[in-house]
């Protein structure tokens, strides 16, 4: 039997996760899924997917796998890439 190993989880996600919440957004952490988004969020009737990276790493570091792209091109909603608090900041500013 094979076990799938526990997802990366990016350093600034819980702060992310924090600052939705706190903005009264509802948050559904996802990141242990393959091939999807971190989290999804939702407020007065939207939903967004929002995959997280850590703007502190490399570019090389950042970029969506393979299976994030394909997500990414699929999702029929709302999708937003957020790389640091400012980020969140900012799609939560638009959203609202």
């Amino acid at each position: 039997m094979s076990f799938r190993r526990a997802a990366k989880v990016d350093d600034n996600q819980k702060d992310i996760v924090k600052l939705f919440r706190k903005h009264g957004w509802y948050v559904l952490i996802i990141s242990q899924l393959k091939n999807c988004c971190d989290i999804i969020v939702s407020k007065r009737g939207r939903t967004v997917a929002i995959e997280i990276k850590d703007g502190k790493k490399a570019p090389s570091a950042r970029k969506l796998s393979e299976g994030e792209l394909k997500f990414k091109n699929e999702w029929q909603g709302e999708y937003a890439l957020v790389e640091t608090e400012e980020d969140a900041l900012k799609v939560i500013k638009e959203l609202e």
